[in-house]
């Protein structure tokens, strides 16, 4: 793993053409905030690699309870609801 600078928020803005450039050379920065890790500035390839694309499956149970204890039931009582006329 590369070595990982650190800068402080203002040394970071005053500093961030060389950060950017560091990056695009493939060395990851940390910024601070009051000693705190605050973000962080990486290589692109360091980012795409850590992003997947979501798939379906993170809608997974997003409706659990949304139609009552039987969601049958509840469907066919709002079917007969707008059958009356």
């Amino acid at each position: 793993m590369p070595p990982v600078a650190r800068y402080g928020l203002e040394q970071a803005r005053n500093q961030l053409p060389a950060i950017a450039a560091s990056a695009h050379a493939g060395t990851s920065s940390i910024i601070t905030r009051h000693g705190k890790p605050f973000a962080a500035v990486v290589p692109l390839e360091a980012m795409r690699g850590s992003q997947a694309a979501p798939g379906i499956l993170v809608l997974r149970g997003m409706g659990k309870g949304l139609w009552g204890p039987d969601a049958a039931k509840t469907i066919n009582k709002l079917r007969d609801e707008w059958g009356e006329a």
